[in-house]
């Protein structure tokens, strides 16, 4: 079933906790590194030679990569968006893929293989420093949640707004936005994989004993969050062409909230105490509250077309909850910004810089014409029931590369008949 070992954190490990993570347009909850495995001492007798090197030296690539660009990472700078920090991630990232079609050689056909090696890597949002597991699905679960982090830096760097070359405000291009909706299903994917097709393969007693980074409600919560933020976007670039209407970018609010809620309902019992941990929580929750303002402003704005005193009374309600929830949202992200490690929100851009003018001046004209029309009595206090639509945006479609043509039966046949001649003398 495979071997546990979970440092403690008060144990002297190394493990990076930044001060400072900079500029967050997209959180990343710090990336668990791999460390160093002797494939040869766990492997050497069971495999041919060849292939072992190879999952050495495609490990050690990801070892060193991972350990070089993690610290760059959890401080993100503009500097790094523009000029190599883009590129060293997609490195890193396909170093991973590189890596995954000959790892999965090692659970190939429930191959007892898949024991043989103890993978540990460093924990971020767990108390324990790292985790040790004799379970080479535990590696490949390792594997996608990286890939995923890893896209979802990716879509920072692209979201954080650039000086443009008009000489205006700094923005967010559109190019960069509709990038970014790729990447977002694409970590998505690896997430939903992860969850749908690499937990279930380890035994229960194993699950319940992952770090936290790795348990499946913060799995789930991380492609929801991609997902709601792939929504946020869309809604912003709704909110700039002319030709949306008010119910399409309505529909767009409610399903970011729904997102967003399904993500808070997936951590609200876990253990998120530490730095990355408890941040990554209160990110949920400031998103959470900012979505429903944004739904509530468009719900009150249709209700207010209306011709009927009750649908009137009814949209100031909401615009009364959509503002609300603004000033919480506004609470909530200095929250975020303020847990450590510490970050600052870039320039207002997309949805929020709209919304954090429309949101306070309509409600206060819409109350107060309201309010002139029709007695106090009659207009509801208690925000009206948000629309409920089914959620359009769905995780890419990720699967597990078959095992690399290394793992063919006449080669590791070979290898092992190499290996049992060679003790035999």
């Amino acid at each position: 079933m495979g071997c546990l070992v979970s440092t403690p954190q008060d144990s002297g490990g190394n493990r990076r906790r930044p001060g400072s993570i900079g500029d967050v347009s997209v959180y990343v909850p710090g990336f668990r590194i791999p460390k160093p495995v002797d494939f040869s001492l766990s492997l050497g007798d069971h495999l041919p030679k060849n292939l072992v090197k190879s999952l050495s030296a495609l490990r050690t690539r990801i070892v060193v990569m991972a350990g070089q660009e993690a610290p760059t990472v959890s401080r993100t700078r503009r500097k790094s968006a523009t000029q190599h920090g883009g590129s060293t991630l997609a490195d890193l990232h396909q170093a991973l893929e590189d890596y995954l079609p000959v790892l999965l050689g090692l659970v190939k056909d429930g191959s007892q293989l898949q024991h043989n090696v103890q993978f540990v890597w460093m924990n971020q949002e767990d108390e324990a420093e790292e985790t040790a597991i004799s379970n080479a699905w535990y590696e490949v679960l390792s594997v996608l949640h990286l890939m995923a982090m890893l896209s979802l830096s990716q879509a920072n760097l692209l979201l954080l707004p650039r000086t443009s070359s008009d000489g205006y405000q700094p923005k967010v291009s559109e190019e960069s936005r509709r990038a970014s909706i790729d990447i977002f299903l694409k970590a998505a994917g690896y997430l939903d994989c992860a969850v749908q097709n690499v937990l279930p393969q380890l035994p229960n007693p194993l699950r319940k004993e992952l770090p936290v980074d790795l348990a499946e409600g913060v799995l789930r919560a991380l492609c929801l969050q991609a997902l709601g933020q792939s929504v946020d976007i869309q809604l912003g670039m709704a909110i700039d062409s002319a030709k949306a209407t008010l119910a399409v970018k309505r529909r767009l609010a409610c399903e970011m909230v729904k997102y967003w809620q399904q993500a808070q309902d997936n951590i609200m019992n876990l253990p998120l105490a530490n730095g990355w941990g408890e941040k990554h929580r209160l990110l949920i929750e400031w998103k959470y509250v900012e979505a429903k303002a944004a739904a509530y402003y468009y719900h009150g704005l249709i209700l207010d077309e209306g011709n009927t005193e009750k649908s009137h009374g009814m949209a100031v309600a909401a615009l009364q909850a959509a503002d609300e929830y603004f000033k919480e949202s506004k609470r909530a992200c200095e929250a975020f910004n303020a847990a450590s490690p510490l970050s600052r929100k870039p320039l207002l851009w997309g949805t929020m810089k709209y919304l954090s003018d429309k949101i306070p001046k309509d409600t206060s004209s819409k109350v107060r014409i309201n309010r002139d029309l029709y007695s106090y009595e009659k207009i509801m206090e208690t925000a009206p029931t948000l629309p409920d639509f089914a959620l359009a945006l769905k995780p890419d479609d990720f699967q597990l590369p078959p095992a690399d043509s290394s793992w063919n039966e006449e080669n590791v046949v070979a290898g092992q008949a190499s290996s049992n001649h060679l003790r035999s003398e």
